[in-house]
């Protein structure tokens, strides 16, 4: 836009009765700067131009002075006071304009923030589904390796005892003990005796006394394991036969559980003086290979302890 020389006398007469630069300017300037009258007139036949409240560019520099009068009248006054009213009205409106689509946008926006608060929603519930039915497969695992435990473990005690195993299902026709017996030699049946039965019982006794340390179990039966699997691999070493009582290690991890002690003693220890010992003539390698058995399993089936047959 070009910049607008207008009257600066006229200027202030439009100004001074409430005309504002923005709509005066262009008045002035397209009326010729002859007079308010003229202006006023242009103004009244183009309020409702789109551009009438932009602000034009104005040549202060080159100003068109005028000594002429231009007396304003009555007349002149209340037209302008219309103007000034009319303009007032089209810029409330057009206030209202604005603000009714600022609300459509904060309406957009808030709908756009429930869809995607909702979709996040969604996400989630469909993770956390997806979740659970994943820790459901973990315990249907581990519940059907502890089954698969149990029996191994009836087989186990069939075999040495001679016991022809139940068949599966109904219509399967019953073998016989000697052929039960030759298919049970394959599984390799560990020593199942009542002496292993009752160290299991110390490792159950363990677990509850020390029920929600579950970390402390773990050590006690990992420190079993190192103590009765270096007898087993080493039984010439006396080093490994024997436990110093006061051992800060042992005492923290076995020394002071009843229970850990008495299992040591199932398996051949004895105490003399300051320390568990184990006897060379003593050592039952087949015992102590069941009590790793027992301890493995202890160690890798979450349900030890819990069940009321063996694990």
């Amino acid at each position: 836009m070009s910049s607008l020389k207008v009257n600066e006398k006229l200027l202030k007469e439009l100004e001074s009765m409430g005309i504002q630069q923005p709509h005066a300017i262009p008045a002035l300037y397209y009326s010729g700067n002859t007079s308010v009258e003229k202006a006023i007139s242009w103004l009244i036949h183009h309020d409702t131009d789109s551009d009438i409240d932009e602000m034009p560019l104005v040549d202060v520099d080159i100003p068109i002075e005028s000594t002429e009068s231009f007396p304003t009248t009555e007349e002149m006054r209340i037209t302008a006071e219309k103007l000034r009213k009319q303009m007032r009205k089209r810029k409330e409106e057009e206030e209202k304009k604005i603000e009714k689509e600022r609300e459509k946008e904060r309406i957009q926006a808030g709908k756009k923030l429930m869809e995607a608060k909702r979709i996040a929603e969604e996400a989630e519930r469909k993770r956390y589904l997806a979740l659970k039915k994943a820790e459901k497969e973990e315990e249907k695992k581990a519940r059907q390796k502890v089954l698969q435990k149990l029996e191994q473990d009836k087989l186990n005690r069939r075999s040495i005892h001679s016991i022809p195993s139940i068949p599966s299902e109904v219509h399967e026709p019953v073998r016989s003990s000697a052929t039960a017996v030759r298919e049970n030699k394959n599984l390799k049946p560990d020593y199942t005796t009542a002496k292993v039965d009752h160290l299991r019982e110390c490792l159950r006794s363990l677990k509850r006394n020390l029920q929600g340390e579950n970390a402390r179990v773990r050590r006690a039966f990992e420190t079993l394991l190192i103590y009765i699997g270096n007898v087993a691999k080493n039984p010439d070493d006396e080093r490994y036969r024997m436990i110093r009582l006061s051992n800060p290690v042992f005492q923290e991890r076995i020394g002071s559980l009843k229970d850990g002690v008495e299992f040591l003693e199932l398996c051949g220890f004895e105490r003399r003086g300051d320390f568990l010992y184990i006897p060379h003539k003593k050592i039952d390698t087949t015992l102590l290979n069941s009590a790793g058995y027992v301890l493995n399993s202890a160690l890798t089936n979450p349900f030890f302890g819990a069940l009321s047959t063996c694990d």
